[in-house]
């Protein structure tokens, strides 16, 4: 067995000997280009705008800052050389003391433990060679680190190098890896920090220290302790480094709205092509909001941690704030950690509308001649469906009699909608709803009164701006327009919008919409929040969903909270206070301009008592509610 390996390793040295005399031999006629060298051009990163013009991201895969071998301290070098390559100064590019000391590594333990490319050879695979595992290039890699060797000087080769090494999340270079890691300058990297960079070499997505900063924390022991050994640091500085807390900075641009970065990212590659969006200076115009996003972020992520403590469950969600008039995406959250889950529940995920759907059954029917004033009785129902029982429910299990449509939806009845429906021309609430954008409406079951229907979020958030904005359906959307590096316009965004609702009719359905804000203002004991709004929630069968749309003459926010799954979140779980405390929370730390929400002008003011439809001047009544009503002719 000892005999076969030492014959092996033989071999392996006679070819890696004859492998530099071709090298040597073919020195006049270089198989590469060396000027890719000298003339490298990473290119300018593509930059993301916000609604102000003010810059919140980048797109960049060669995020590097150049900088000189005398710059770079000593420190640094030293980790790096004992870490990749010790004999750096005393080979010819390739190290045959390392592939020798491979060979007895591996084969002591086994397996691959250790490899024997030189720093050179390194330089060569990222600059000219692809990363396969072949044989042949195997042979270029090493002829071309010997061309290079006999080109260039070990300090020009070292800088290069340093200049150009992958460091993890995009970051090229030691320069711009200690600005992101430690927020320094090369020149201020102190011998702890030195041995976390040189540490991410061997597998940036393993020591990363902002992906896995217990795994870098280890790495950079275990190279201090190398430094120590070979003498280049002393004792009391390798006690001291080892004791140094990684020391890692973190910046809230990096995490301000990832979900919508990634799907910028996504859309814009394939529009544009992967060089010219990481590459091209591209000035790419959104329509975020950075100081909503914030206070979004804030509420978001601060309530679903609660909620999920309270309730002991791995529960997600997702929020999006448009401007009303426009349809901007001012916010836009796709869940807790997208370090975790890149998973846009905004814009992926599929889950039942729940109540939220109920204003466009109202919407339909008064479009059909009923009235916010006429009268349903709240009963038990029965009803076969598909030729089987159905039986709904209130959320309350329990029935009220008679109410007035208004009553039915500032309190999220079920049964009225249900017959309401049932006395509309259902094909009429269909085609509306897809009018709307939800185009999964399809099926008139008397269910759909209930929003048994799967949306995304931001279908939802489409779906009631329209009885904010008068109307009028625009498409939520949170690119403007793409410009290349010359300013010359690329790409521009086509607003999908169109007329849906006469605000006649949205008018007098916001109206009602009102009501329900109020009695959860109510419900909060909150007499601070005077932003004229209106609202509705939307809690699915077995709670698997939890949603709030509400909305301002300003901003629409709709929020959704559910598990990955689509399993129950537990009992008794309701959008009142799951849901709207994340809206409010948001809304109330908006300073946003005091105006109305559209009105037809042919509409007139009417009180009513909400259980008997019946005007009335007793103001002081808390069963008096003020809806709008088309004049008779």
């Amino acid at each position: 067995m000892h005999k076969r390996y030492l014959i092996l390793n033989f071999i392996i040295i006679f070819i890696s000997a004859f492998i530099a005399g071709i090298a040597l031999y073919i020195q006049q006629n270089p198989l590469i280009d060396f000027a890719v060298f000298e003339n490298y051009d990473p290119g300018q990163a593509s930059i993301l705008l916000d609604d102000q013009d003010q810059e919140w991201g980048r797109f960049e895969l060669d995020r590097r800052d150049p900088v000189t071998l005398t710059q770079i301290p000593d420190c640094l070098i030293n980790a790096f050389l004992v870490t990749e390559d010790r004999d750096f100064f005393k080979h010819q590019g390739i190290s045959y003391r390392g592939i020798l000391r491979s060979i007895f590594a591996n084969l002591k333990s086994g397996r691959k433990v250790q490899g024997a490319s030189t720093i050179t050879q390194q330089l060569v695979k990222l600059l000219y060679l692809d990363s396969q595992k072949t044989f042949t290039r195997k042979i270029k890699e090493q002829i071309a680190a010997i061309l290079i060797e006999r080109q260039f000087t070990k300090q020009q080769i070292l800088e290069i190098y340093l200049n150009h090494i992958y460091l993890g999340c995009g970051i090229y270079g030691v320069a711009a890896a200690s600005k992101r890691f430690f927020g320094k300058n090369i020149q201020d990297i102190q011998p702890h920090e030195a041995a976390t960079l040189a540490g991410v070499i061997k597998s940036p997505a393993q020591y990363c220290p902002l992906l896995c900063p217990l795994s870098a924390l280890n790495r950079r022991n275990l190279i201090l302790q190398q430094l120590f050994t070979q003498k280049l640091i002393d004792q009391a500085t390798y006690d001291y480094a080892k004791q140094q807390p990684l020391g890692i900075i973190t910046y809230d641009k990096a995490t301000l709205a990832p979900h919508l970065k990634e799907t910028i990212r996504t859309f814009l590659e394939a529009q544009v092509g992967k060089k010219q969006l990481y590459s091209g200076g591209l000035i790419i115009k959104t329509t975020l909001n950075q100081n909503i996003q914030r206070l979004a972020n804030q509420q978001f992520n601060t309530r679903l941690q609660a909620l999920r403590q309270n309730l002991q469950a791995d529960i997600d969600g997702a929020l999006m704030t448009i401007d009303t008039k426009t349809g901007e995406v001012q916010a836009l959250i796709g869940g807790v950690d997208f370090t975790k889950s890149k998973y846009n529940r905004a814009l992926q995920a599929r889950r039942q509308m729940g109540s939220v759907f109920k204003p466009i059954i109202y919407a339909a029917a008064l479009q059909q001649g009923h009235n916010f004033a006429e009268t349903e009785i709240d009963e038990p129902l029965e009803l076969t469906v598909n030729q089987q029982l159905w039986q709904p429910q209130n959320n309350t299990r329990d029935f009220l009699g008679q109410m007035t449509l208004a009553k039915a939806l500032a309190t999220s009845n079920n049964i009225v909608p249900i017959k309401l429906l049932l006395k509309t021309d259902i094909s009429a609430v269909v085609r509306l709803a897809q009018h709307l954008r939800l185009t999964n409406v399809v099926n008139p079951y008397p269910s759909l009164a209930l929003g048994c229907v799967d949306v995304t979020l931001k279908e939802a958030t489409g779906a009631f701006n329209v009885f904010a904005n008068g109307g009028t359906y625009i498409e939520p959307h949170y690119l403007k327009w793409v410009k290349d590096r010359w300013g010359h316009k690329i790409w521009k965004k086509q607003i999908d919008q169109e007329k849906v609702l006469p605000v006649e009719i949205t008018s007098q359905v916001a109206k009602v919409l009102e009501i329900s804000v109020q009695n959860f203002l109510k419900l909060f004991h909150n007499t601070s929040y005077k932003t004229v709004s209106i609202g509705k929630t939307g809690t699915t069968n077995d709670s698997r969903s939890c949603w709030f749309a509400g909305a301002t003459p300003n901003l629409t926010t709709v929020i959704y909270i559910g598990a990955d799954g689509n399993q129950s979140m537990g009992h008794n779980i309701y959008a009142s206070w799951a849901a709207f405390p994340i809206w409010l929370g948001l809304h109330e730390k908006l300073s946003e301009k005091n105006t109305e929400f559209p009105v037809d002008p042919k509409l007139q003011t009417t009180y009513i008592n909400w259980n008997t439809g019946v005007e009335t001047t007793d103001l002081e009544n808390p069963e008096t509610v003020e809806i709008y009503r088309a004049t008779t002719s």
